[in-house]
């Protein structure tokens, strides 16, 4: 990808080395040619908690030398809301909602990993019918278009790029039209369930997807065409924010922002679920891990995603879409009304929670921001003992204390767009 995409301007990316040599010579009073007693003293600014390009609550303590960043300390947590904490006392089909509101950018994703970590530990992850498993992945990568169109629209906007902003939120505008139709709801979905989905795909919806998919592959090109010849967009993205691969591996970072730096990993090839193992799809990696090979790396993604999509709307099967099991799956309504097993079911479901086996089980998806996971230990019955969320976010940010120093306060703004981090999942 990046052969054939990245495009080389004269200059580009210097501006990083002149920054890292600045900061080199001001820490060695060697090289400094001003006398000890001459040379200002460091500043410390905070960037946030309440900054438009920290994308949310994040805070960043930073030590400065001028223009240069000298240490930089993120500080996360101001949206805690204690979701964890939460799941514990509910059941697992109560804390469906409560995942809607992780990665807020990608509801339908997180429902789907979530149920696919609960459906592990009951063991049913194996029995769920096809179109189940093709609904979910249709549901994932709407989900990975929409969170992607998003960050590349602010991304865009945090250096100076408003037009691509509005060209991204038309085409999200519309997969909120499709989540609407296929959920009752825009933005917090809630649609899947333990065991399955809490409804069918509404008639009509499969040609209104493929309408819009029609339509957001040439709202990719446009894209592509304000931006990645763009002199400005290259000169302020090439050569900021460099990862190598060495440091992207040890900070465990995940999703595209892992795949920039050149390590080919991606959930649904490497620990292959639902039906993603039947599916064709390229995974693109970048070369060098800047911001712009960052921004290569989902624009990219996205038309892997469209591709799916159209597999997936092709080979769509017939059939049921839960798993047969009222212990599991609430019962017909018109079955709750009329038989008295059926009414037993659904009575200890809504109350108790599907009684799940003792043990503990680790489900990690690949979504959009990246490997969003799920660890689970159960003494048995409707709720967990302990749940813990592996939130890529959180994760991802952990690199910024080694990334920042040597950089401009301006490049603090893109290496933050580039990441595409939100912070209802990184605070969890």
């Amino acid at each position: 990808m990046a052969d054939t995409q990245k495009v080389e301007f004269k200059d580009a990316g210097a501006r990083a080395a002149e920054a890292a040599q600045a900061l080199e010579n001001a820490s060695s009073p060697g090289t400094d040619k001003e006398p000890a007693e001459l040379r200002g003293e460091k500043m410390v600014l905070n960037m946030g908690p309440s900054h438009p390009s920290t994308h949310g609550v994040l805070r960043i303590v930073l030590e400065l030398d001028g223009e240069i960043i000298t240490k930089a300390t993120p500080e996360v947590g101001y949206l805690h809301r204690g979701d964890e904490k939460i799941a514990e006392n509910m059941t697992y089909t109560q804390f469906i909602p409560y995942t809607d509101r992780l990665d807020y950018l990608a509801p339908l994703a997180n429902n789907v990993a979530y149920a696919l970590a609960v459906e592990k530990l009951l063991g049913i992850d194996k029995k769920l019918p096809p179109r189940c498993q093709f609904i979910r992945v249709i549901c994932c990568e709407l989900a990975r278009i929409s969170s992607h169109l998003l960050g590349m629209g602010s991304y865009a906007m945090d250096v100076g790029a408003m037009t691509v902003f509005l060209h991204t939120f038309t085409e999200r505008e519309k997969i909120y039209n499709l989540c609407e139709s296929l959920t009752g709801a825009r933005f917090t979905t809630s649609y899947t369930r333990i065991g399955g989905l809490s409804r069918d795909l509404p008639p009509g919806w499969t040609e209104q997807c493929r309408k819009f998919l029609d339509e957001v592959v040439i709202n990719i090109d446009e894209t592509e065409t304000l931006l990645t010849r763009n002199r400005i967009f290259v000169d302020r993205t090439q050569g900021v924010g460099v990862i190598s691969k060495a440091d992207a591996i040890d900070y465990g970072l995940s999703g595209p922002n892992l795949r920039g730096s050149g390590v080919n990993h991606d959930l649904r090839k490497a620990q292959p679920y639902l039906v993603y193992d039947q599916l064709e799809f390229d995974v693109p990696v970048g070369t060098t891990g800047d911001s712009y090979d960052r921004y290569l790396v989902r624009i990219e993604e996205m038309r892997q995603s469209v591709r799916i999509l159209r597999r997936c709307l092709d080979t769509l099967p017939d059939g049921p879409i839960n798993v047969p099991d009222s212990k599991i799956v609430l019962p017909p309504k018109d079955h709750v009304l009329t038989r008295m097993e059926e009414l037993i079911h659904h009575f200890i479901n809504v109350t108790q929670g599907v009684n799940a086996p003792p043990g503990e089980i680790y489900f990690g998806a690949e979504n959009p921001k990246g490997e969003l996971g799920f660890y689970i230990n159960s003494k048995g019955g409707g709720t967990p003992h302990r749940l813990k969320i592996r939130s890529p976010s959180f994760v991802n940010l952990s690199i910024l204390t080694r990334l920042l120093p040597g950089h401009m306060i301006a490049d603090v703004a893109t290496i933050l767009g580039s990441f595409d981090f939100v912070m209802g999942e990184c605070d969890r």
